[in-house]
């Protein structure tokens, strides 16, 4: 059976839903680089391992990298998960675990990458905002996506809201994506794109705002 280590940095809400998901594969492990993040308290209590690599007990990037890969590999997953995991991993670390990485960002990437994705879309004026699933390159938020989901974006719309929208859905997706992987369903194309093992090409459209009904 596949196996699966899920890196957090806080409550890990991505996390919790991977571990309440009928996955075909196990979670070996939950990492955190912050000693008291709420999310290792949750995953213990599921039973499953969890463990810290503090960012902060090394000297610099190259040295925590070293430990987090590390205690990564001690467990042998065939798939890295980042669930809210607040740190930037150095190209090499990166490159190792290249192609069996996956992360999740809070917007329709290309478009927003980085933080304060919310806020962003609002100022843009965007119509449709939402959340990528990606594997993880030295590039940030620049990977390959695997699968995204999209949400209206409302005239009433503040920060928060729109937030807690997109959230949502990245509940519905990222378990999805993590299936997919675990089923052997992914893989890369030659020009670097994400292909689906049995996707369907419906024809199918969206407009936001809805188009008027037909005269």
């Amino acid at each position: 059976m596949k196996s699966i280590v899920i890196l957090i940095s806080g409550r890990g809400s991505n996390m919790e839903v991977l571990l309440d998901a009928v996955l075909p594969g196990r979670i070996a492990a939950v990492i955190s680089n912050r000693p008291g993040s709420p999310g290792l308290a949750l995953a213990a209590s599921r039973g499953v391992a969890t463990s810290v690599v503090d960012h902060k007990a090394y000297p610099d990037r190259a040295a925590f990298d070293a430990a987090l890969a590390e205690e990564i590999e001690r467990h042998g997953p065939d798939l890295v998960v980042l669930a809210g995991f607040m740190r930037v991993l150095g190209d090499d670390f990166v490159r190792r675990f290249e192609g069996r990485m996956m992360n999740i960002h809070p917007s329709l990437l290309p478009a927003f990458p980085g933080l304060d994705t919310h806020g962003r879309a609002l100022s843009a004026g965007v119509k449709l905002h939402g959340c990528t699933v990606h594997f993880v390159t030295p590039t940030l938020d620049n990977g390959p996506i695997i699968i995204q989901a999209g949400v209206p974006v409302f005239p009433s719309d503040d920060t928060p809201r729109l937030a807690a929208r997109v959230l949502e859905q990245e509940h519905r997706i990222y378990p999805q994506a993590v299936r997919w992987f675990l089923e052997g369903r992914l893989s890369l194309t030659a020009a670097g794109t994400v292909r689906l093992e049995g996707d369907r090409e419906e024809g199918a459209s969206l407009c936001v705002p809805a188009l008027d009904p037909a005269p």
